[in-house]
C-alpha cells in the first residue's frame, strides 16, 4: 500500500493497511496506525505518533520543528490521535521541552489550513475550521468546535463543547458549554443545540444556564458569583466543570455582554 513515488524511511513503523501516496514524505522516527491514510504531498516528519483510521490530507505537514526561537533542537513528538482527520494544508508542530509533546486526540477534524502549535493539548472530537490557528500551548477540551478563521492567543484555553464564532480572536480563557461571538469576543450564552446533540438533558442545560445567569448577568465579580454557586446551586458534574475552569485561569475568561 506504500506507492514507489512515496518517500517512506526506513525506520518508520507502518502499521497493518496503511497507504501511503505517491510524493508523500514520511521521515525516521514516525509511528503511523493501522488503517491510515497519507493522501499525496503530505508531509510527516520525525517524531509523528499518529492513530489508526485517520486521513492526513494533501499539503498537510504533521510534527515540524517548533516554531518558538527558544526551541533548541530537543527530542519531542506531535501525537495525533485514532480516526482524526487532517485536511489540506493544515500544519501540528511537534513540542518544545515546555512539555515534549503537542497532542491532538481522537476523532478530530481539522480543517484546511489550520494550525496547532507547539505544545498544544486539543482533545477528542474537537472541530478546527479553515484556517483557524492555535499558538503555542493552547489547550482545547472535548466537542469544542471553532470556527473558520478563529485566531488563539498563547496559554489561552478553551472549555469542552464551547464554539467560537467565525473570525474571532481571544486572549482570555472560554469556559466550557458557552458559545462565544461578536466584536470584541464576549459570552453570547450556552451553546444549547450543541448540548442536545450531545445527550445533555433539558435539566442539566437548565443548570448550566442558571450557572452563567449568575456569572454574567447577577453583577456580580466572578469570585462573589462562585462563593454563591457554590452555596446555593445542587451540587452537579456540570457546575464543578464550569467552577474549576473558571477558578483555574491564569487568564481570565471572556467578558459577558452586560460589561
Amino acid at each position: 500500500m506504500i506507492h514507489e513515488c512515496s518517500s517512506v524511511h526506513p525506520e518508520a513503523i507502518i502499521g497493518k493497511n496503511v497507504t501511503v501516496s505517491a510524493f508523500a514524505v514520511i521521515d525516521k522516527n514516525v509511528v503511523i496506525g493501522d488503517n491510515t491514510y497519507i493522501y499525496p504531498h503530505a508531509v510527516i516528519l520525525e517524531g509523528a505518533r499518529i492513530g489508526k483510521n485517520c486521513r492526513i490530507f494533501p499539503g498537510a505537514v504533521i510534527s515540524g520543528i517548533p516554531q518558538d526561537l527558544k526551541f533548541g533542537g530537543e527530542e519531542t513528538t506531535c501525537e495525533i490521535g485514532d480516526n482524526t482527520t487532517i485536511r489540506e494544508c493544515a500544519t501540528v508542530n511537534r513540542g518544545t521541552a515546555s512539555k515534549g509533546k503537542t497532542i491532538v486526540g481522537n476523532d478530530c477534524l481539522l480543517m484546511a489550513y489550520s494550525h496547532v502549535a507547539h505544545d498544544c493539548i486539543v482533545k477528542d472530537y474537537v472541530i478546527l475550521g479553515n484556517a483557524t490557528q492555535l499558538a503555542g500551548e493552547v489547550e482545547v477540551d472535548d466537542y469544542a468546535i471553532l470556527s473558520g478563521g478563529v485566531l488563539i492567543h498563547q496559554f489561552c484555553r478553551i472549555g469542552k463543547h464551547a464554539m467560537i464564532q467565525g473570525g474571532s480572536r481571544t486572549s482570555k480563557d472560554i469556559p466550557p458549554y458557552v458559545i462565544a461571538g461578536r466584536e470584541p469576543l464576549i459570552f453570547s450564552g450556552v451553546n444549547i443545540i450543541g448540548l442536545r446533540r450531545r445527550g445533555y438533558t433539558n435539566e442539566q442545560i437548565s443548570n448550566i444556564q442558571e450557572v452563567y445567569r449568575i456569572l454574567y448577568q447577577s453583577g456580580m465579580n466572578n469570585s462573589d458569583a462562585i462563593k454563591h454557586i457554590e452555596s446555593n446551586f445542587p451540587d452537579n458534574p456540570e457546575k464543578q466543570e464550569i467552577i474549576q475552569f473558571i477558578t483555574s485561569s491564569q487568564r481570565g475568561i471572556i467578558r459577558g455582554y452586560l460589561e
